[in-house]
């Protein structure tokens, strides 16, 4: 989760062997103080309860929206909407960090901060993207310096906590994203509403134009626009008012991804709107065909959305990949705003998905989202081949911490389905079942330990997952307080949060 803990033993080891050679000690003395108060820091953090592991969290306080997802010079980088002053949503600035392999990151210094203006209103800083713009076509940095990063986010403004504005505003750095400097023109794209927000922009290069979304949250609509400089906007078209309209739109973008079993790639737009239970919050897409002006959709009889659970909202594209990485990168906010605020969290409230890969493939002629998760290979990891009748050994995978990965090939053909309960302690229990007959897989996790912090928390999620050849694949993420299930290689993703009381649950099965 937070590398610094190789940073500490790294200068530790060092520490020993320099003292042991050294008769003066008073620097070092005071190094070995400040490593001291570094250890007990990461010790503290490493302990708390329902801390994810392998799913990056800030250190402490709020965070919400992944931003700014980008790649440069071996480094992906994380912004996210963070508050430096505590664990409710407010002061909305951009926290950052970092990672070489999308499974280790680094937390950085805030990168934007909210600010106050001359009139006496402030200005925070709300979601949005970043680009490498490389060949300088917003003149905002040195001739010939090709590593520049903008930024464009939502300036929300503010007076008397009365909502003035929501406009688009550009900031960038030349130093792969330490510092920052707000351009003096914001805003670049402003339509006079205190709810349009969210850009998202990529590089169209058959047209040499950047091409920004951003969404009219009310309306249920994304407009598209078009620059060549970054900072001068000229509306394309409107997308939406189909779907999923239940609750507002939020996060859009827009990005290419490849086919599976082919040299195709299609568009798919994506974006944060309702759920499939009503007045939770939840992602959809929509895939179809762009041509640098105008977005249209394949025919779908009902909303495709994301991920099936409860906790999962925000998600954007990471841009400027490596060539080697063709598939897509996606990283997303584990929470619901239904009782984000509330969650049984310490000192830090709110958490990342790990990276996913992106691809789709075709049932019946319409094009599906396929998701796979990046993970560590440090994780523990059990992979069991299951028929009915067949008890897996809850001691060989009870963890430490609540901290694994279950992957599972489970044979149906003579089954009604079953019951796996997960995180298991005497009557506290998460449980993942599956029927064989409707072809449901839910999660039921109204008795997964504490979930009375909030009367919307309590809840169980079904998807439809159709066996293949008589066989369900599930590969479980479990980090103590967050559960990720991907069924059948990623084909359907359900997301939601867990509060276990107790440590070292275990998993078991009950065939039906």
């Amino acid at each position: 989760m937070v590398v610094d803990t190789f940073y500490y033993h790294f200068l530790k080891l060092n520490f020993e062997m320099i003292m042991q050679k050294s008769s003066t000690g008073i620097i070092l003395l005071v190094l070995w103080s400040c490593l001291t108060g570094m250890s007990q820091n990461i010790d503290k953090i490493g302990k708390e309860k329902y801390r994810p592991q392998f799913h990056y969290t800030s250190p402490k306080n709020w965070v919400n929206d992944p931003n700014g997802l980008v790649y440069l010079d071996g480094e992906y980088h994380l912004f996210y909407q963070y508050n430096p002053f505590g664990t409710k949503w407010g002061h909305m600035s951009w926290g950052h960090a970092v990672s070489k392999d999308l499974k280790t990151w680094k937390t950085l210094p805030i990168a934007l901060k909210e600010f106050d203006n001359t009139d006496g209103s402030q200005t925070m800083i709300f979601s949005g993207c970043v680009v490498v713009d490389e060949n300088n076509t917003s003149g905002l940095f040195a001739k010939g310096f090709k590593k520049g990063m903008v930024a464009m986010f939502t300036s929300h403004v503010t007076k008397d906590q009365k909502d003035i504005a929501q406009h688009q505003s550009l900031a960038y750095s030349s130093d792969k994203g330490r510092t920052w400097k707000y351009y003096t023109k914001n805003p670049v794209l402003d339509i006079g509403s205190t709810n349009f927000r969210d850009p998202n922009v990529f590089w169209y290069a058959p047209k040499n134009k950047w091409i920004v979304s951003v969404v009219k949250a009310l309306e249920y609509k994304i407009q598209f626009y078009e620059s060549a400089n970054l900072k001068d906007w000229t509306l394309l078209s409107e997308f939406g008012k189909q779907g999923d309209t239940t609750r507002i739109w939020e996060c859009p973008s827009l990005f290419q991804i490849p086919v599976e079993g082919t040299n195709e790639q299609k568009w798919v737009v994506m974006l944060s709107s309702g759920h499939r239970q009503n007045n939770y919050l939840g992602m959809q897409y929509f895939v179809g065909d762009f041509d640098g002006k105008t977005f249209t959709p394949q025919k779908q009889n009902e909303p495709f959305f994301i991920d099936e659970g409860k906790d999962f909202y925000a998600a954007v594209p990471f841009y400027n990949r490596p060539k080697s990485q063709k598939d897509p990168i996606i990283i997303g906010w584990i929470n619901d705003w239904e009782y984000a605020r509330e969650i049984p969290t310490s000192t830090w409230r709110g958490s990342f998905s790990v990276p996913r890969k992106f691809s789709l493939f075709q049932e019946n002629g319409v094009y599906q989202l396929k998701q796979t998760p990046i993970v560590s290979e440090s994780i523990f990891t059990e992979i069991i081949t299951l028929n009915a009748n067949h008890k897996i050994n809850s001691q060989k995978i009870r963890m430490k911490d609540n901290q694994y990965r279950l992957v599972l090939n489970i044979n149906l053909l003579a089954s009604k389905g079953f019951a796996l309960d997960l995180l298991k302690n005497a009557e506290e229990k998460s449980i993942l079942s599956y029927n064989v007959a409707t072809e449901t897989l839910s999660f039921d996790r109204t008795k997964s330990g504490n979930v009375d912090f909030h009367e919307r928390f309590k809840s169980i999620e079904s998807m439809h997952v159709k066996p293949k050849n008589g066989k369900l694949k599930l590969d479980i993420l479990v980090d103590k307080s967050i559960v990720e299930i991907y069924a059948n290689d990623g084909e359907k993703v359900l997301t939601d949060m867990v509060f276990p009381t107790k440590k070292n649950g275990s998993v078991e099965i009950i065939w039906k």
